[in-house]
């Protein structure tokens, strides 16, 4: 089994096989991370690609990342986005996102991604604060699980009706559904599910790609 996958490893393959369509750049950038110790942190290609399919669905032109890593998924956002898009990329590691902006140069949307070194909340904070309320098309969230909710709220005000949320490992590796485990991670994103799933301003839907999804339309007030 493949850890960021609920399929066994021959199905798992053949999905790939008859699927999936990675650009080269994220091909390296992903075997790169591979070898990276916190490299369980990156999204699984055909997540990747099923974002990419997501932004260029709706035709989004401005879109939010909260957790960049090495820049796998914020490199496929990019991709994906249209000449004069833009992606604000939140992240707190110089380390990490040095990888990531290395690619971003070498894919040519370097010029498509604000990054922001700092405090998640502290960015989302001051782009409220900046007005940008309601004008976020795509918004991914991928980053410390205790924190989910602050994020989440702060990107349903980000991000415009008709826009779309994306929050990952909502299916926490199925530790979610094992009664016998309570750490706190697990009860955070439990709890996090919960919410959701009760949120009357988003049409929610959890789907079991990769580490688990759950994509959240933002209703019209």
């Amino acid at each position: 089994m493949s850890d960021k996958t609920f399929l066994d490893a021959s199905l798992y393959q053949y999905l790939l096989s008859v699927s999936l369509r990675e650009p080269e750049v994220l091909q390296q950038l992903r075997q790169e991370t591979a070898n990276h110790p916190m490299s369980q942190m990156q999204i699984a290609p055909e997540q990747g690609q099923f974002m990419m399919m997501l932004v260029q669905l709706m035709g989004a032109k401005k879109a939010l990342e909260v957790g960049v890593f090495t820049g796998y998924s914020s490199l496929a956002v990019a991709l994906a986005l249209p000449a004069d898009g833009k992606l604000i990329a939140c992240d707190v590691s110089e380390d990490y996102t040095a990888v990531a902006q290395r690619y971003w140069q070498r894919a040519g949307v370097a010029d498509k991604i604000d990054l922001r070194i700092a405090p998640a909340l502290e960015t989302l904070d001051s782009l409220l604060a900046d007005g940008q309320a309601n004008s976020f098309d795509f918004a991914f969230i991928d980053a410390d699980k205790s924190n989910y909710p602050g994020y989440y709220e702060r990107a349903l005000q980000l991000v415009r009706p008709g826009g779309l949320i994306v929050i990952d490992n909502v299916l926490w590796s199925g530790r979610v559904a094992d009664p016998e485990v309570q750490d706190n991670r697990t009860q955070a994103i439990r709890a996090f599910n919960r919410a959701l799933h009760q949120d009357e301003r988003i049409f929610p839907c959890m789907i079991a790609i990769a580490d688990g999804l759950t994509l959240a339309l933002k209703r019209s007030a």
